[in-house]
């Protein structure tokens, strides 16, 4: 996408920090998906650091065979795993939080998104005091039928980067 198409892209959306390398060509019928991902995604998970689980709720809607990935780690989330309790225990882990949503880069085709942010909060989570957590995200969507639903989300908290000996002895499973 050129400098002059994603800055008119970014304008109208109200994405004046966009920076996409690789998008849909200029004039592409998915331009208008891509930008409402992008801000459906800010939306909810600006609405989930607040603890408003209905709000999350009502922007996402997940694909019969999604796949979340925790940034705590552990095991992946399938659909039979996020149960309606469940999401309310999400809701009540994350309290009075804010976030920014930094578009790393976003990359269209007719029945898929994908989107690479960092999203900037911060948020009291789990009980614990505000602070800061920026997250590297991958977010994957998918068309189905009119609608767009999440299929795959991975987050990991390693905004700042860590060490060779420190990713090694977390691969060994050593805390």
């Amino acid at each position: 996408m050129t400098t002059s198409r994603r800055s008119v892209l970014a304008a109208a959306s109200g994405l004046a920090s966009m920076n996409v390398a690789a998008a849909p060509a200029p004039g592409h019928a998915n331009d208008r998906a891509v930008t409402e991902l992008i801000e459906r995604s800010e939306a909810s998970n600006a609405a989930l650091m607040r603890g408003d689980i209905e709000r999350y709720r009502s922007l996402v809607s997940f694909a019969d065979n999604f796949t979340i990935m925790s940034p705590f780690g552990g095991a992946t989330t399938y659909p039979h795993g996020l149960t309606a309790d469940r999401l309310q225990a999400m809701g009540s882990f994350f309290k009075n939080g804010s976030l920014r949503q930094e578009l790393l880069q976003a990359y269209g085709s007719a029945d898929m998104v994908v989107l690479a942010v960092i999203e900037h909060t911060h948020v009291e989570v789990g009980g614990l005091p505000a602070q800061g957590w920026p997250l590297r995200v991958t977010l994957v969507y998918r068309r189905d039928g009119s609608e767009w639903r999440l299929a795959h989300r991975h987050a990991d908290p390693l905004v700042a980067g860590i060490s060779l000996a420190h990713s090694a002895a977390l691969a060994r499973g050593e805390r």
